[in-house]
């Protein structure tokens, strides 16, 4: 099944299904890492992602449960982190270069991507081998997928159904999306920048996880976050690579060539500031508490419609629930 919860479904269950899938989904990926082991990387770090986002939007309610959880798929996901920043650092020089195709030399610039790639090249001998390091994530998801079915959550309304085992964590993001946007342009830095990204993130993910509530109006405003997210990435992507390209380069001899280099990735950035900018403001423009009462809304008329499609399926006729021909 999807990432989302379903109407109908009890809160608890669906944390329960939601988190067994994405992890299922992880080690799958180690599985078939032989085809592509960088591409088993970037699974389970996704997967662990989604799975921090859950726990986070239950959070308010379920401390425990996301001080118990929380920091494993934390640390799981960080101990896969290093080559997949080597790896981005190269599609980033990549991306730059066809933003600037027109106005710079590409291969004058060549010996920068050569470089990104020795780095890459070095820096996975120094972290070791990457088959054990995902047979010691498989043996970690393993673990916590044992621990999944323990998981729980307050009784909330009457049978598990209600919003109010979401509305805090919701609006917690939100809020702190808000906060993290207001933050980044007053007081603009790699870091600030990048703390707004983890919370557009975040939202994008609790979207997902309630799209079953209004489908279309929620899958727009997904794909806006999901922009959104995406320019504050390459950003971050942008800031990584200046910080490894010194490591790469190192006794490189063409400072006018690197200059040139950096200036590039300084107006690539400041390009992707500003559009995140105006995405910013629509994306959060309502008040924290009045976004998590609409999302709440939508998902009681959820509940409602199918808890009324269920009653009609119940009160149909025997000739209208079967299909056999009694002749």
């Amino acid at each position: 099944m999807a990432y989302q919860f379903e109407p109908g479904e009890p809160v608890e269950v669906g944390l329960r299904r939601i988190a067994g899938e994405r992890i299922d989904a992880a080690i799958a990926a180690i599985a078939e890492a032989d085809e592509d082991p960088h591409e088993a990387v970037h699974e389970v770090r996704k997967g662990c992602k989604e799975v921090r986002a859950l726990l986070r939007l239950v959070r308010p309610v379920a401390q425990d449960l996301y001080r118990a959880e929380n920091d494993d798929f934390r640390d799981l996901a960080r101990g896969l982190s290093g080559l997949r920043d080597a790896e981005a650092a190269i599609e980033t020089y990549d991306a730059l270069m066809t933003r600037f195709g027109e106005q710079v030399d590409r291969q004058a610039m060549g010996p920068i991507r050569g470089a990104l790639t020795r780095h890459r090249q070095a820096l996975a001998e120094e972290t070791g081998d990457l088959d054990r390091r995902l047979r010691g994530a498989r043996e970690a998801l393993e673990t916590a997928r044992q621990q999944v079915p323990r998981w729980s959550l307050p009784a909330g309304d009457a049978d598990g159904h209600g919003f109010d085992l979401l509305a805090d964590g919701l609006e917690k993001t939100y809020r702190r999306g808000r906060k993290a946007m207001a933050t980044a342009y007053a007081s603009p830095s790699v870091e600030a920048f990048h703390d707004w990204r983890k919370r557009a993130k975040y939202l994008r993910y609790h979207l997902r996880l309630l799209r079953p509530t209004w489908p279309a109006v929620l899958k727009r405003a997904r794909s806006q976050v999901k922009t959104l997210a995406d320019r504050l990435g390459d950003d971050h992507d942008l800031a990584v690579l200046a910080e490894t390209l010194p490591l790469a380069l190192k006794g490189d001899s063409d400072p006018a060539r690197n200059q040139i280099f950096t200036a590039l990735v300084a107006q690539r950035c400041a390009e992707l500031r500003d559009e995140a900018r105006w995405l910013g403001l629509r994306v959060y423009a309502e008040r924290p508490k009045a976004f998590a009462r609409r999302l709440g809304a939508y998902w009681d008329a959820a509940l409602q419609q199918e808890e009324a499609a269920r009653g009609r399926r119940d009160l149909d006729p025997p000739w209208q629930r079967t299909c056999v021909d009694d002749g």
